[in-house]
């Protein structure tokens, strides 16, 4: 009687364990692993760096756009203008560099001798004139008066003497050291003046970074754009990936490369092929709107799913089915064992 009871006990038991297996490898026909997820498209929300009137807009929502498209204009007048004022001091300040590295002109320096010239002739005549009243009042014939007059013009001159000298030697040495450094700076100040001015002439135009298609069109020509305000959202058509979860008892199944098999509810007969580009290192609570209840508390592991041949049946947020192959097919083979050393004597 006990052995009729306990055989129908034994075979339940095996067939509870056969299905608990088979239900949490989720088979696909051929024993791979299935994982649940959704569409993960980048989108670019493209705003200017610089404030002004919009112009121009040029796409509308839906519109497809490829890389380098011209999708909206900002007024450029007043950048214009900045770029031409700034490109003006730039040239003034490489012509003051020039002029400190060569120097004062030949004329000037042809100036400063004559200069010289006279002054040394005056210079001499009044020392001629000083040594004379000088004898005319040790003899009496002239007041003390006129000889200091003529010894204050005499020590005059020769002031003037040496300041005429020195002008010459700046005239013929050229500026100071000091100064052509301080007109080199002013160049490479006004040259960087010119390089922003060109900076935010360009981001008055907006581009697109790449191709994609233009989900939201956020503001209309004649509007005044702040700085980072945006102006259209655009979706990449690339890269597209899967956000998917592995359960932690089914993560050495899985490691990045692994090449996997994604499918639609509107195309399951029509999968993409994708590789596991990413493995989170956090376990986190499968998210709701992936499991059941029964299995919202069980850790996992995000995974990202590169999709390489994505097409326009891929979209944000879809989702999506995701078989990996049995056993993890194309996972690294592991490490031969060494070989057991040789028992023979």
């Amino acid at each position: 009687m006990k052995r009729r009871i306990i055989l129908p006990v034994l075979v339940l038991a095996a067939s509870a364990a056969a299905w608990w297996f088979l239900a949490g490898r989720e088979p696909g026909g051929n024993g791979a692993l299935r994982l649940y997820g959704n569409v993960d498209i980048r989108e670019v929300e493209l705003a200017p760096r610089v404030p002004g009137l919009l112009a121009e807009v040029r796409v509308d929502e839906g519109d497809p756009v490829r890389t380098g498209d011209v999708l909206a204009v900002l007024d450029d007048t007043p950048y214009r203008n900045a770029l031409a004022r700034a490109e003006a001091e730039r040239d003034a300040a490489r012509a003051n560099l020039a002029k400190q590295h060569a120097g004062y002109r030949s004329e000037e320096v042809a100036q400063a001798r004559a200069r010289v010239a006279q002054v040394e002739a005056q210079a001499d005549n009044a020392a001629r004139v000083a040594l004379r009243r000088q004898e005319l009042y040790r003899d009496g014939a002239i007041a003390a008066q006129d000889y200091e007059d003529a010894v204050a013009e005499r020590d005059a001159l020769a002031a003037e003497l040496e300041a005429a000298r020195k002008a010459l030697r700046l005239q013929v040495t050229g500026y100071r050291a000091e100064d052509v450094q301080a007109a080199e700076a002013n160049l490479r100040a006004a040259e960087a003046a010119v390089a922003a001015a060109a900076t935010d002439l360009a981001d008055t135009v907006l581009s697109a970074p790449s191709a994609g298609t233009v989900l939201s069109r956020v503001r209309e020509p004649g509007a005044m754009i702040a700085a980072g305000s945006t102006v259209l959202v655009v979706s990449l058509d690339h890269p597209v990936w899967v956000r998917a979860y592995v359960p932690e008892a089914r993560l050495g199944l899985v490691h990045p490369g692994l090449a996997v098999e994604v499918t639609t509810d509107s195309r399951p007969d029509a999968p993409y092929a994708g590789r596991v580009g990413f493995i989170s290192p956090v376990a986190e609570f499968t998210p709701k709107s992936v499991e059941t209840e029964a299995l919202r508390t069980d850790l996992v592991y995000r995974l990202r799913i590169v999709v390489e041949d994505a097409d326009d049946g891929l979209r944000q947020g879809m989702p999506v089915t995701v078989t990996l192959p049995s056993g993890g097919a194309d996972a690294p083979a592991a490490p031969a064992a060494p070989d057991a050393p040789d028992a023979r004597p």
